[in-house]
């Protein structure tokens, strides 16, 4: 039968036992061995059937066992050591607290999707893991930082496979009062709401829900309440599921909702309140609509509001198509704004000129989360170095006027939390070399640009280390192929071959991520025979260990899992190619340590960062990918592999995928096989185990979340938080009244006259020219803008590359016609085809960098060719 209601039912610890509660609730037990350890021992059983989940565990523990551990002195010790150790965690000083300058009070996170533990199942790839270890290591680091996200009663699918190796997806219905989550209750007991107007007079209310990240709080906005009717309540049932309005609803409950569940925290617990609002991507752009709406109702106009708001927002863009980037119509947008809705005292039109895509090549009536995410925040960046020139490229329309190199958003490359995705195995190597507490901070901290002392493990450890990972990873694919054959239909008189699967002494190969069309998850299958030859080879086999989502909607996706999975399921190579079925992060972090080349085959330059290849590295995995996302920054040879590309404009993709399949299986035969079996007089593969080493002492400091996270509040969190101090109301008043001044002005600047010392189209370098400007300003001051020198290398078409930019100072002015002459210097510092030109930019204390309002006077073009080019 089947029950008309479910409910809990929590155990009742004993008083000696009720610091495991604590250790439950708070999830820093996901990344604290010592923590799980402690677990793991009150029921080695219930702890394995539990899924390694604390809160769970706690639930199943038989109460006469709970009543002998009361008793047990022993395990009560080990209890006080832990739960103590976790309180010096979080009330002693870390990194943030010693570091000098006022830095923000605090910082609110917002993010889709966060991906802590598989115990609180709230991601569906890259960027929830991303979002997750920055919570992490934010933790880690003492920073105070709030995160924001929503809790969905689906989580992300779990997948299993058909018979015949289609995809299929399953949603777990997820009990909050089952997952590491408190709610947040008011004074009185009753749980904290935050509540959105929707059209024809109806609300969305939502839950906050609290999981405490370590040191940050985690605030997670559940619209499945009863005070919702049935769609309100569908709002938050699954990560990025239904249609345009249901994801329009979940990222206004996300964005406006959120800063409001932040103000909430912080009124309940005495939390400082965010000086800076950092934005994962553009699913809670919204949050900048409701902060602006705030200071309206303190008195402000939208415009003043508009810079205040600015002032203190980053935002992270991880995508790097324009595909990737949310888009809704026009007037679904305009329907969900104003009057009858939310934000009713803002002007519909305003918030829709936020998202609107006013550049060339543009959708004039479609709202873009991206765009309004740009406009709403002074600071903004990509997740790699590539990327952020990607991203430069790709929203270069919103700066008119200005080389894509100059496009106001940097890189903060991305890094992964090194104590959660570390094998145990591998941290006590390090531990053995330096001690445990330095091995520790040198995981969360980092800091050194390399760990030298790994240079003084013997290769005879490295070796085994790598084996004992292989053979754990061997173990743990044949138990999980076990479970998806049967899943699939087999019985298991069919099985026995699974005994047989993988060789804890064969070259493993792992390949795991999401299946869209770009990542190639089939690039391997190009040649069949080749790959099976190399599968197979009687000297030097190698073994893969595939596992991937397709998107429920992505029916190619799902073709490729299936092409793969079919491949795998032939008998001549199904004990050296397997597809393990529902990825995540219990299956990774398995996956990572055990395999020694981690693969990574996007089509260039589509792959934002791929932080995969990261956790591998950390384990003393070698990478062979593609020079994409962080690869492409960080690549040598000496520790790993990069795949030649043919990503010319005249290369059609199905020639482009059989050129760098070539290159994939000619590095696998000629360089990676050999190597790998090739021993030294030690009977030790030498130069593998050198690749390893350089690997964890070179790569290892650099791809640590610890040193994203530090980028984040060295070079964007602190300068936010200062910019937001400034932009008092007056100021933002000021700033807000100058650029519309400005903006109305600009019509009537331009460059009149360039003259220079030089007398010849040549000079030697080292030389200085002396400069001389003469412009009109219009209605415009000298103190609203700046007149720059741009000058470097030109190319072929005089374009300036690699351009220096040097203030002219006006001299006098202005003229009977309204003229002001400005001078300089022109440094010739480079030798070759070298060209300047000038130009003016509005300026103002408050901006962040003369680019951030696109506005730009140059040259005329008859000017600049009588002007511009030297040293030809």
């Amino acid at each position: 039968m089947k029950a008309i209601r479910r409910l809990t039912v929590r155990p009742v610890l004993p008083d000696p036992l009720r610091p495991l509660s604590d250790l439950a609730r708070n999830l820093r037990w996901s990344w604290h061995p010592e923590t799980r350890d402690l677990f793991q021992s009150v029921d080695p059983e219930c702890w394995t059937a539990s899924g390694r989940d604390p809160v769970r565990l706690l639930g199943t523990v038989p109460p006469a066992r709970l009543a002998e551990l009361a008793e047990d002195r022993r395990f009560l010790r080990r209890l006080t050591a832990v739960a103590d150790d976790l309180d010096h965690y979080m009330t002693g000083d870390r990194w943030y607290q010693t570091q000098q300058g006022r830095l923000p009070a605090a910082v609110a996170y917002f993010s889709p999707e966060f991906g802590i533990t598989a115990a609180l199942p709230q991601y569906s790839g890259g960027l929830g893991i991303l979002a997750g270890d920055h919570l992490k290591a934010a933790s880690d680091l003492g920073v105070p930082l709030v995160g924001v996200g929503l809790l969905y009663r689906h989580g992300y699918f779990r997948q299993t496979l058909s018979r015949d190796g289609w995809q299929q997806e399953h949603y777990p219905v997820l009990d909050p009062h089952e997952l590491p989550l408190v709610p947040l209750k008011e004074h009185d007991g009753t749980p904290a709401h935050v509540a959105l107007a929707l059209p024809g007079g109806r609300e969305l209310r939502a839950r906050i829900w609290l999981a405490q990240v370590g040191r940050v709080p985690l605030l997670l906005l559940d619209s499945d309440v009863e005070e919702n009717d049935p769609g309100e309540r569908g709002v938050t049932d699954r990560l990025y599921g239904g249609g345009s309005e249901h994801r329009l609803l979940q990222e206004m409950l996300l964005g406006i909702g959120g800063v409001r569940a932040v103000r909430t925290y912080c009124r309940l617990t005495g939390h400082a309140a965010p000086e800076v609002f950092h934005t994962n991507e553009g699913h809670a752009g919204f949050l900048g609509l409701e902060r602006i709406a705030e200071l309206c109702d303190e008195g402000l106009e939208f415009g003043s509001a508009l810079e205040a708001v600015r002032a203190g927002t980053v935002f992270t863009t991880h995508t790097p198509v324009p595909a990737g980037i949310d888009r809704f119509d026009r007037e679904l947008v305009a329907r969900h704004f104003g009057p009858d809705s939310e934000l009713p005292r803002i002007d519909v039109e305003r918030v829709l000129r936020l998202g609107m895509e006013t550049y060339p090549g543009g959708e004039p009536n479609l709202f873009n989360m991206a765009v309004m995410g740009l406009r709403l925040a002074q600071r903004a960046n990509g997740v790699s170095l590539l990327h952020g020139g990607v991203s430069r490229q790709m929203f270069a329309g919103l700066w008119p006027g200005f080389d894509a190199d100059e496009v106001p958003i940097t890189s903060v490359t991305n890094g992964v939390h090194a104590p959660t995705w570390v094998a145990p195995e591998v941290f006590r190597l390090g531990a053995r070399q330096i001690g445990a507490q330095r091995a520790e901070d040198a995981l969360t901290v980092g800091g050194s640009e390399r760990w030298d002392s790994v240079a003084d493990i013997p290769d005879q450890d490295i070796w085994e280390l790598r084996r004992t990972l292989r053979e754990q990873l061997v173990e743990e694919v044949r138990e999980r192929l076990r479970a998806s054959w049967r899943q699939r239909g087999a019985g298991t008189a069919e099985l026995g071959w699974i005994d047989d699967v993988l060789d804890p002494d064969v070259l493993t190969i792992g390949f795991a991520r999401r299946v869209p069309s770009y990542k190639r998850l089939t690039l391997m299958l190009r040649d069949r025979e080749r790959l099976t030859e190399l599968l197979l080879h009687p000297e030097r086999p190698i073994q893969i260990v595939v596992a991937g989502k397709a998107h429920p909607a992505d029916e190619g996706g799902k073709r490729l899992v299936q092409e793969l999975v079919r491949f795998a399921d032939d008998a001549r190579v199904r004990h050296r190619i397997v597809f393990l079925p529902d990825y995540g992060m219990a299956m990774a972090q398995k996956l990572y340590p055990g395999c020694d080349i981690w693969l990574n085959n996007p089509l260039r330059p589509l792959e934002a960062c791929g932080t995969s290849g990261m956790k591998a590295a950390l384990n003393g995995c070698l990478n062979l990918s593609v020079l994409d996302g962080w690869w492409d920054e960080w690549y040598r040879p000496d520790f790993g592999w990069a795949i030649p590309t043919a990503d010319g404009a005249g290369t059609d993709p199905d020639r482009r995928d059989a050129i760098e399949a070539n290159a994939l299986y000619d590095l696998l035969e000629q360089r990676i096989t050999p190597r790998f079996y090739e021993r030294g007089a030690s009977g030790l593969p030498d130069r593998w185990l050198e690749m390893v080493r350089r690997t964890l002492s070179l790569l290892g400091p650099k791809v640590l979340a610890g040193r994203m996270v530090r980028e984040y509040v060295e070079r964007l969190y602190a300068p936010a938080a200062e910019a937001h101090r400034a932009m008092d109301p007056d100021s933002a008043r000021g700033l807000a009244e100058w650029k519309a001044r400005v903006r109305a002005a600009w019509p009537g600047v331009s460059v009149d006259h360039v003259e220079t010392s030089a007398a010849t189209a040549s000079a030697e370098l080292g030389a200085t020219l002396a400069l001389r400007v003469r412009v009109k300003l219009g209605d415009l001051a000298p103190e609203d803008v700046e007149v720059q020198a741009v000058s470097g290398r030109v190319d072929s078409e005089d374009r300036i590359t690699d351009a220096a930019k040097v203030p002219l100072k006006p001299v006098g002015g202005p003229d009977l016609e309204g003229r002001w002459v400005y001078e300089g210097p022109l440094a010739l510092d480079r030798t070759g085809p070298f060209g300047y030109t000038v130009r003016v930019l509005p300026a103002h204390r408050l901006l962040a960098s003369g680019v951030e309002t696109g506005l730009v006077t140059v040259p005329s073009g008859d000017l600049g060719e009588a002007a511009g080019l030297l040293m030809r």
